[in-house]
Parts: structure tokens; C-alpha cells; sequence
């Protein structure tokens, strides 16, 4: 099989991690951390085969056990995830860190792990804003008193700078994230992710996989094309061992603001989220109207939920925020009876 070039896409053995095989591996590769990395004949000739046959690869990131130490006081920590781009994913992390934050008693802080796209700072009224260092590592950026945010938004000198970059400094930028920011002592850590299953996922959970993390959040909007990459996330979260919250059905349906009637913009011509849900078995959180004032909201930098708390959406917001909330507070009683 060819590619656009004329050259071979590269085939790995079925038994390989895709992220497993480095870009320059040979055809049939088995993978970095199998036990028969560096001593299969698909490795010789293979510039990495002196170092998997020492076993190296094998070892885990010594950054997952120093990450769990420096995230311990972390009660709370959420993903939010989304099959496909422009479903609204950013926006809604960002009014469910506003929400969080709305107690004044509770600490949040949202993450921005969307290195190529990174709209947080923008949604959260923070553009020109900068990261500075102290002694117990970066500082993140405060919204409120007890709301602080960080994006590679912060570390660039435009907005409209692209960050072109490939996999390992993606992912060396999400450690660095995790491992240097002084978050202090949170509530809730809020990961807005890109759309997808690639590397960041991938290096997100591998990075908090020796943390406590509550689940995934997932967003879609109510037509099949979204429904159908959403399919792949979940397929992805059973696969890493991600719990699922549940589901956001995303501009879900327009309420005219003069005859409070409801047009289905985005049909659900497949049955929408519900019937998703339904089929496998997940919650469905609830299903947030389209609402003209939220871009606008987003674009500004203020919060939709306070801008016009008593709109539809704004409504509909808030008991999607408080069912994540009871499903953080029943893990942590279960966890509690198992002690």
C-alpha cells in the first residue's frame, strides 16, 4: 500500500502499541516495551535495537511517580474529551471550571492541554497574560481568587503564533505542565483536551496514571458525523481504563428567544446522544441548547452562566454540572466504604 509520495506506509505487528513504535522503526516492529523489543530479526539494522535490547524502554517515566506526587492534593480530576473539533469542547470546560468556582469555598483550576489550538485563554478572559516562575515552579494564571488557569496560550508571544510541533514535545510539554505548575491544594482539576485519540490523550493518562482520576467528560453535538468519531473516544477511554462521567449533547437544538420555540439546527438524525447513550450504556448528562450569547460570552471572556443564568442553556449548565459533582462525591464514597 502506497501513500501520496509513492512510498510504503509503514506496517507494525499487530501486538505493537501504535504508540509503542518510534517514527524511524522498520516494518513488523513489536513494539518498545514488548519483551521481544531489540531481539526480533524485524530488529536488526534498527538504530534503536541497542537500546530496547537493554531493556531501557521497558522502565516507566520516573516523571508518572514525581506527576502523582505533585498532584496529590488534587481531590477531584476531570477530562474533557470530544471525538471531533468544534463541538464546543473548550467552551464547556471552561463553564464547568466557572461553575466549579462559583463556591467560594472550593479551589479549581483548569488545564489546558490543547497545544496546537489553544483557545482557554481567550475563552477565560485571560489573552496577553504570562506564566511566571517561583521557586515551587510556574505560577498559574488566576481568573478569580480561587480559580487559576494555564495554557501554552501563555508562552507564546501572539495569538495567532502557530505551534508546530511533533509528538514527544507535545507530549514533553503536557509533563511539564503537570509535573512544574504549583497548583497548590485544588478541588477540582479540569483537563481540556483536543479533539481526537492521539498523543496528548495518550501522554495525559499515561502521565496520571498513578493519580486518582474521577473520568472523562465527553462532548458531541447531536448528528451522526459527531456521534460516530464520539463512538471512537469512548472506545478509547474503555481502553486506557478512563471511567466515563457521561455524555454532553452540544448545541442541542435553538430556543427562539422571542416565541421560546425549539428548531433542531444539528438533527439528530440517528437518534442524537440519547439514543447513543442508550445503545452503550453511558449517562447522558444533559443536552445544552444552542445560544447565541454563549459565543459571544466565550469571545469577550466572561462567563455565560452569570452573563444570563437564567437562559435555557445557562439552566441546562447547571444541572450538568451538579450531576458531575454528585458523581465525584459517590466515588469518593465508594472508595471510602472499600478502605
Amino acid at each position: 500500500m502506497r501513500n501520496l509520495q509513492g512510498g510504503r506506509f509503514k506496517r507494525v505487528d499487530s501486538r505493537a502499541k501504535m504508540e509503542d513504535v518510534p517514527d524511524n522503526a522498520p516494518e513488523h516492529c513489536p513494539g518498545t516495551k514488548s519483551e521481544q523489543a531489540g531481539k526480533t530479526s524485524s530488529c536488526q539494522g534498527c538504530p534503536n535495537q541497542k537500546l530496547c535490547a537493554s531493556g531501557a524502554t521497558k522502565a516507566p517515566d520516573p516523571a508518572i511517580a514525581e506527576i502523582g506526587e505533585k498532584l496529590s492534593t488534587v481531590k477531584h480530576k476531570i477530562l474533557v474529551l470530544s471525538g471531533k473539533g468544534g463541538v464546543g469542547k473548550s467552551t464547556f470546560s471552561a463553564h464547568l471550571a466557572h461553575a466549579l468556582a462559583s463556591d467560594n469555598t472550593k479551589e479549581v483550576a483548569l488545564l489546558d492541554v490543547d497545544i496546537c489550538g489553544p483557545s482557554i485563554p481567550r475563552i477565560m478572559g485571560l489573552e496577553g497574560e504570562q506564566v511566571h516562575q517561583s521557586g515551587s515552579g510556574w505560577s498559574p494564571v488566576y481568573v478569580e481568587d480561587n480559580l487559576a488557569v494555564m495554557s501554552i496560550g501563555f508562552l507564546l508571544s501572539s495569538p495567532d503564533d502557530a505551534v508546530i510541533w511533533r509528538g514527544p514535545k507535545k507530549n514533553g510539554m503536557i509533563k511539564q505542565f503537570l509535573r512544574d505548575v504549583d497548583w497548590g491544594e485544588l478541588d477540582y482539576l479540569i483537563v481540556d483536551t483536543p479533539p481526537g485519540t492521539s498523543d496528548e490523550h495518550l501522554s495525559i493518562v499515561q502521565y496520571l496514571s498513578s493519580t486518582h482520576v474521577d473520568g472523562a467528560v465527553i462532548i458531541t453535538t447531536p448528528q451522526e458525523v459527531s456521534l460516530q468519531d464520539v463512538r471512537k473516544e469512548i472506545r478509547f477511554c474503555q481502553k486506557v481504563k478512563l471511567p466515563i462521567i457521561g455524555v454532553v449533547e452540544n448545541m442541542s437544538g435553538f430556543v427562539c428567544p422571542k416565541c421560546k420555540n425549539t428548531s433542531q439546527i444539528f438533527p439528530p438524525t440517528s437518534g442524537g446522544a440519547e439514543k447513543m447513550c442508550q445503545d452503550l450504556n453511558l449517562p447522558l448528562l444533559g443536552k445544552v441548547p444552542l445560544d447565541p450569547r454563549i459565543a459571544r460570552s466565550c469571545d469577550e471572556g466572561k462567563s455565560f452562566l452569570s452573563e444570563v443564568p437564567d437562559s435555557p442553556a445557562a439552566q441546562a449548565y447547571q444541572r450538568i454540572v451538579q450531576s458531575i459533582q454528585d458523581y465525584c462525591a459517590n466515588r469518593v464514597m465508594e472508595e471510602q466504604r472499600t478502605t
